[in-house]
């Protein structure tokens, strides 16, 4: 019993039970499966942390990065769903890209192949690049070949689809050592442009013609680092220096790079990747941030991920929704820009997930510690 005022108060116990029964019946759970239950063979949809980003850094001037407010997790859009498909053992596949027939196409860093994966049937076939082959990168051009960036072969691989998956080597100029080669991406003139961790950038003429050389090579102004590479829709191309912590604009008709610093320094600038008005967005993996610059501002805006986040990769889809993968929390980190708001989607521990790339409606990665490729389905 409960005192109220000096006088003793007896519960109504009917009351409280009428209630009870009323509570009971709106909670219980309705018949049958749940709106937004992920298809067979689909991860559940996982619990997401969610979470605004607040005061991000900006350069003029550049306050400390922003650390996303606490909130508690809620439950991630039913339309946001993970699934998981297994490909060869010992493969280690490091990035990934679309295929123009629906499937995707992955490196297979450790086994010297690209391989395809068919999501319909879960089927797997492997091309092999040649003897010495460590594929790390691949695109795909406008007519479905793809291009691969070739550590082992210190060389560009196509493997075109149309011919059987004719696999053809196109090594670097005569006397380029070996520049450990990373990422490519391909302008809007069809130019691909690559990057080499040693040191070094060039560029591949895939269609011929021209004045210029079909491959040239040029030393990067700060040495080693350039990693991760990006084409804007405009036609400039950007390149991410994870030792140099910059990044750093081609000058396509000289074959040099201006140097753009982040507001952060050491920040660990790894992937770099454009939206569609230009702007180009960064994982900072040494600071734990996302960047944004934009070219016409000639400005800087940081965000920091959730917790004690590592970003690996930045992929940007055909909304101009942000995509991350966090190497410390195991999970890939969907960011929107308009709300600056975090969402963060566990997956499979210690996966290690690297580049990313999509189709409207897809994310794809690659679970290279797991020998698996990652899809996110966004709507």
């Amino acid at each position: 019993m409960a005192r109220t005022g000096g006088r003793t108060m007896r519960p109504a116990w009917s009351g409280i039970l009428l209630v009870a029964l009323l509570l009971s019946a709106v909670c219980a759970p309705p018949a049958g499966p749940a709106p937004g239950t992920p298809p067979v063979g689909a991860a559940e949809t996982p619990r997401v942390s969610s979470s605004p980003a607040t005061q991000p850094k900006t350069s003029p001037p550049a306050p400390p990065a922003a650390s996303p407010t606490a909130s508690r997790p809620l439950l991630a859009p039913s339309a946001i769903t993970l699934q998981e498909f297994a490909v060869t053992r010992g493969s280690g596949p490091h990035d990934v890209t679309p295929a123009a027939d629906g499937g995707v196409w992955y490196t297979g860093q450790r086994n010297g192949t690209l391989g395809h994966l068919d999501p319909s049937t879960g089927r797997v076939r492997e091309v092999r690049l040649g003897a010495g082959s460590a594929p790390h990168g691949v695109i795909v051009d406008g007519d479905g070949v793809a291009w691969v960036t070739d550590s082992g072969q210190n060389a560009i691989v196509s493997v075109d689809p149309r011919a059987g998956d004719k696999v053809t080597v196109f090594r670097l100029p005569q006397g380029t050592p070996n520049v450990n080669l990373n990422t490519a991406a391909i302008d809007k003139d069809g130019t691909l442009w690559w990057t080499g961790q040693a040191g070094w950038f060039g560029r591949f003429q895939t269609r011929g013609g021209g004045d210029a050389p079909a491959m040239a090579a040029f030393q990067a102004p700060r040495g080693p680092g350039p990693y991760g590479i990006t084409a804007t829709p405009g036609g400039d191309v950007y390149y991410a220096s994870l030792a140099g912590s910059h990044i750093a604009r081609v000058e396509k008709m000289t074959g040099g790079a201006s140097v753009i610093e982040p507001p952060t320094r050491g920040q660990g600038a790894r992937r770099a990747w454009s939206d569609s008005k230009g702007n180009v967005w960064v994982s900072e993996y040494n600071a734990g941030q996302v960047a944004r610059f934009d070219p016409v501002a000639n400005a800087w805006k940081e965000w920091k991920l959730p917790g004690s986040a590592l970003p690996y990769s930045v992929y940007v889809d055909e909304s101009d929704i942000v995509w991350l993968t966090d190497f410390r929390s195991s999970a890939i980190v969907r960011f929107d820009p308009a709300s600056e708001r975090f969402d963060v989607y566990p997956h499979a521990p210690g996966g290690n997930v690297r580049q990313q790339d999509g189709r409207p409606g897809e994310v794809w990665g690659a679970l290279s510690a797991h020998d698996k490729l990652l899809l996110v389905r966004t709507r």
